[in-house]
């Protein structure tokens, strides 16, 4: 019996990490989506997401950069090395 148990919980485990799906899936998800990105220093720059890259290397759109909750510029197009974020 307490093999039927296990084998029983197997498939709900297997479809359970389906759904999550991988890292990878996730970001193509949010390509073209409004992103928070949050540097080490703390600044966020809040934009759309355009691309990135196996480094994490970031290319927004619409970018806003934001300081400790305040708005302090605005770019169009940013580029942020993957080093940099939290």
């Amino acid at each position: 019996m307490a093999d039927a148990e296990v084998n029983a919980a197997a498939p709900a485990q297997n479809a359970t990490s389906a759904a999550k799906g991988s890292p990878n899936d996730f970001l193509k998800k949010v390509i073209g989506k409004h992103v928070v990105v949050r540097l080490n220093s703390g600044v966020d720059y809040h934009g759309v997401l355009s691309c990135l890259d196996g480094f994490m290397n970031i290319a927004l759109e619409e970018t806003q950069e934001v300081v400790e909750g305040v708005p302090r510029g605005k770019y169009g197009d940013a580029f942020i090395r993957g080093n940099n974020g939290a």
